[in-house]
């Protein structure tokens, strides 16, 4: 059991993914994402295994997503991911983004 004091030491934040590249580097597939968190956050990267689920990376263009905006940045292969994609495993195994159902302002923070 954690506190609400630790649930609120993780910064979940919503933002609007603006470009998707593709990763082939990556040991798993996955594409690069450039996420807009708002003025205060800014744009980020973010290194997402969710191909099999979304193989049209322009499908993604313009989409929310909710991600952990707090954790130090990792480096992945040659990329340096600076944030963390929150998705979940369909029956397939397969990663699907964790998004708003209505529109939000970027950078508004999960609680």
């Amino acid at each position: 059991m954690i506190t609400y004091d630790d649930f609120l030491k993780v910064d979940i934040r919503v933002g609007t993914i603006i470009e998707v590249l593709a990763f082939p580097e990556a040991r798993k597939p996955a594409y690069k994402l450039v996420i807009d968190f708002g003025p205060e956050i800014g744009v980020k990267k973010s290194s997402a295994q969710i191909t099999g689920r979304y193989p049209d990376k322009a499908q993604l263009v313009g989409k929310q997503v909710i991600a952990v905006v707090n954790f130090p940045p990792k480096q992945i292969g040659p990329f340096v991911s600076e944030v963390l994609t929150l998705g979940l495993a369909d029956s397939n195994g397969h990663v699907v983004l964790v998004s708003p159902d209505y529109p939000v302002l970027n950078g508004v923070r999960l609680f």
